[in-house]
């Protein structure tokens, strides 16, 4: 039976998408549920883009303090209404962000924000790598590019895999967040401490 109560129900605590939009993707593909959580990211990031131009001069910065006061970070996430920030969906993704850069350690926010001197520095690095593996010229910038990306995606916030779900992206994420919400929303900036850390 098409979008069967069940399904939309497994279909709605993986997603948090609305009935309706999850009876729709169920519907659109089968009752497959791995397709149907992929039809309702595509649609979350169409509407994500959609929201992207809106100003967003509200939010919240939020404190979290881990491991009995070992690790401390300060996050600020913006959206565009007082009432957004107000809400509890969006305190819990605020959270979740910030136990997000606890563990993981990003620097940055996205890739945008790394300095040209740390790029150029980090390829010459990776150039020097595959030089040393003995690898060809010919393919050294393969390599480098390669190297490059995976550095993005460990240090750039935007680009990690979310720790609570390592199949979402902190990026996907926040578009799947835009989405449920209905307004735009971006991580401005984040600090994190490490006790004895220089």
């Amino acid at each position: 039976m098409a979008g069967s109560s069940q399904l939309v129900k497994e279909l709605r605590e993986k997603t948090g998408a609305g009935i309706l939009d999850c009876q729709k993707a169920l519907q659109e593909n089968g009752d497959d549920i791995d397709k149907a959580v992929d039809y309702l990211r595509q649609k979350g990031l169409a509407a994500a883009q959609k929201k992207a131009g809106r100003e967003t001069n509200q939010g919240l910065i939020h404190a979290y303090i881990h491991m009995g006061g070992k690790i401390g970070v300060l996050i600020e996430v913006n959206c565009e209404t007082d009432f957004v920030a107000r809400n509890e969906e969006f305190k819990a993704f605020v959270n979740d962000l910030a136990l997000q850069v606890a563990a993981a350690k990003p620097q940055y926010v996205r890739r945008d924000d790394v300095s040209p001197t740390t790029i150029d520095k980090e390829r010459a690095i990776y150039e020097g790598q595959a030089r040393e593996m003995g690898k060809p010229p010919a393919a050294w910038p393969k390599i480098v590019e390669g190297k490059l990306e995976k550095f993005y995606q460990e240090s750039c916030l935007m680009e990690q895999a979310f720790i609570k779900d390592p199949a979402v992206t902190v990026k996907d994420l926040l578009a799947q967040k835009i989405a449920k919400i209905g307004e735009n929303m971006n991580i401005r900036r984040f600090t994190r401490f490490q006790l004895g850390e220089a």
